[in-house]
This record gives structure tokens, sequence and C-alpha cells, in this order.
């Protein structure tokens, strides 16, 4: 295949995708306590995940506490969990898709156009990742940018953008690339193979040799009579 770098370089950035899933998925720095108005003095910061929530206090070590209660979650928690979690799987499908599809691994056979079809699908999944990936983090953060402004929440109630939601993003746009390259591969490689192979309705001319030599052979008998 003439276009390896273009494959490897996907299967790369949606492997480095993958990994900020995971994490984004994982930390607990979604939201963030927000230190305005006259709270100047910082004597603890909060972390809320979308499994645990942290505390961390002036000299104290940072204590993590999982959620007691699946259902007592709000909802929109609920959803962000299941969205992320449907993301990491995916992207994990579509990574083991991808490296089935490459040209040295033989667990497909030599076909290219099955290898491209394979590289094609690993794209289109992990594009699919980072919308699910997208939808919850931007959900989030209107969510944070809106009770921030929001005058009837008291000050010490108000909540920051995480480190997270922001690795959240990073990840999207880095699948987003990734998936692109490899279904820019894919294309590039049924374009290739149409050039290569002539259309069914429109045969190449064939002609028969034999027939020739039995022309030629015919005109120089009849010279000589």
């Amino acid at each position: 295949m003439a276009f390896d770098p273009l494959q490897t370089a996907g299967l790369v950035l949606g492997f480095f995708g993958m990994v900020g899933t995971l994490a984004t998925a994982l930390l607990p720095q979604w939201r963030v306590s927000a230190f305005v108005g006259s709270n100047i003095i910082v004597f603890e910061r909060v972390w809320e995940g979308l499994w645990m929530n942290c505390i961390r206090q002036v000299k104290v070590r940072l204590q993590c506490k999982f959620y007691n209660s699946l259902l007592a979650l709000p909802p929109d928690l609920e959803a962000a969990r299941a969205l992320m979690c449907v993301a990491v799987a995916l992207c994990l499908i579509a990574l083991l898709i991808g490296i089935c599809g490459m040209r040295k691994i033989q667990c497909t056979g030599a076909n290219e156009r099955v290898k491209a079809y394979l590289l094609g699908t690993s794209g289109v999944l992990f594009i699919l990742t980072g919308i699910f990936v997208l939808i919850p983090v931007s959900w989030t953060a209107n969510t944070i940018i809106r009770d921030f402004y929001n005058p009837a929440i008291h000050i010490g109630q108000k909540r920051e953008l995480g480190a997270a939601l922001f690795l959240g993003w990073a990840s999207t746009a880095v699948l987003f690339i990734g998936g692109g390259l490899l279904c820019g591969f894919c294309c590039c490689n049924r374009k290739k193979q149409k050039h290569r192979y002539p259309a069914a309705g429109h045969p190449a001319p064939h002609t028969d040799k034999g027939q020739q030599n039995r022309t030629v052979l015919s005109k120089t008998s009849t010279s000589y009579v």
C-alpha cells in the first residue's frame, strides 16, 4: 500500500484518543471549586467527577469518596457516565479493528480491499467515539457556566471548569483527526483500485493471437502463388 504512513498516523492518534478518553472518564476534575468574591483564602479545594468527589484541605492529604448510590445521582451525571462508558468501549473496538486492517497483520489475509474497509470502519468508529465524548463534556461545561453566572446560587456552590473537561476536548479533536485520516485512507485506496482495474461494463479490447498468425500466414502464401 502506498498510504502506509496515513494509516499508521490514524491508528496512533486513535490510540492517544483512547487513552485521553479513558483518562477523562476516570479523572475527578470535571467540576472544581471556584474562589470568587470574598472567598479568596483557600481552605479546601473540591473536585467532582463522574465516579467520585475529592476534597483537599490545607495540610491534609487528598481525600476521595465514591458515590454511594447510582440511583441517587442527578440525571445529567448518569447520562454522562453512560456516554463515557460507551465511548471507551467504541474506541477500544475501533482500535482492534484498525490493527486487524494493518498491512502486516495477516489475520484477514492479503486482500487489500478488505483491509481498507476495516480501516475505514475503524475511522468511522473513532469519529463516533469523539462525538460520544464531546456530548457529556460540552454538556457539563455548559451547566457549570450557567450556574456560575446564576445569582441565585451561593458563591460556595459555584464551580469552574476542571482539567478533565479540557482533556476531553483535546481527546475529541485527536479522535476526529485520527478517524478522518483512516477514512481518507479508505477512500484513496478505493480510487486507486478503480484506476487499476477497468470497469465491468467496458472490457479491455482482446485480440486473438492465433487468428492474427493465421491471417499473416494466409497473406504470405497468397503472395507466392
